[in-house]
C-alpha cells in the first residue's frame, strides 16, 4: 500500500529486510566508484586503518538505499530525495556483515509552495548482524499528499 504525506507522523518507524555484504560486492562497487586499496585487496587493507577490507561508505549509502527500496516504506511515487542533511560511518562494513535499515519520521511539513506534497525528515540507521551502527543518515524526503477524492 502507498504511504501519503498524511499517513506519516513523528515517531513511526519502519524496518527493512537484510542485505549480505561480500568482498566481491565490496571490490566491485570499489572498482567504478571509490577505488582506494582498503576497498580492493585484501592484503593492502591490512596495513591501513581499517586493518583489512572495508567497504565504501559510499556502497553503504548505496546499499541503504536498497534497503530503503525494498524495505516497508513504500512512499507514493517512490523514495525522492531532497538532499540529505546528515551522513556518518562510525564503523566499516566488512565481507559477511548482513546489513538491515531501520528508520523513523523525525518531521513532517506540507510544502508552502507546492501545496501537493511535503517534505519528510528521516532518520534511516542501518546496523550490521551485531546490532552495531554502520551508518547514520538523516534526509529529506518529498511526499505526495494523497489526490482529492473525484
Amino acid at each position: 500500500m502507498s504511504v501519503y504525506l498524511e499517513d506519516l507522523a513523528v515517531g513511526q518507524a519502519y524496518e527493512s529486510g537484510t542485505f549480505a555484504v561480500t568482498a566481491d560486492g565490496i571490490k566491485t562497487f570499489a572498482q567504478e566508484f571509490d577505488p582506494q586499496p582498503f576497498h580492493l585487496d585484501e592484503e593492502a587493507a591490512k596495513g591501513t586503518i581499517f586493518a583489512g577490507l572495508a567497504a565504501s561508505g559510499w556502497y553503504t549509502a548505496s546499499l541503504t538505499m536498497r534497503l530503503l527500496v525494498t524495505g516497508h516504506l513504500h512512499i507514493a511515487g517512490g523514495l525522492v530525495g531532497a538532499g540529505v542533511e546528515e551522513i556518518r560511518w562510525p564503523r566499516p562494513v566488512r565481507p559477511g556483515d548482513v546489513l538491515r535499515a531501520r528508520s523513523e519520521v523525525v518531521s513532517v511539513r506540507t510544502s508552502q509552495s507546492k501545496p501537493d506534497r511535503g517534505i519528510v525528515q528521516l532518520r534511516t540507521t542501518t546496523l550490521n548482524q551485531d546490532e552495531q551502527v554502520v551508518q547514520i543518515m538523516i534526509a529529506n524526503l518529498i511526499v505526495p499528499r494523497r489526490p482529492a477524492a473525484p
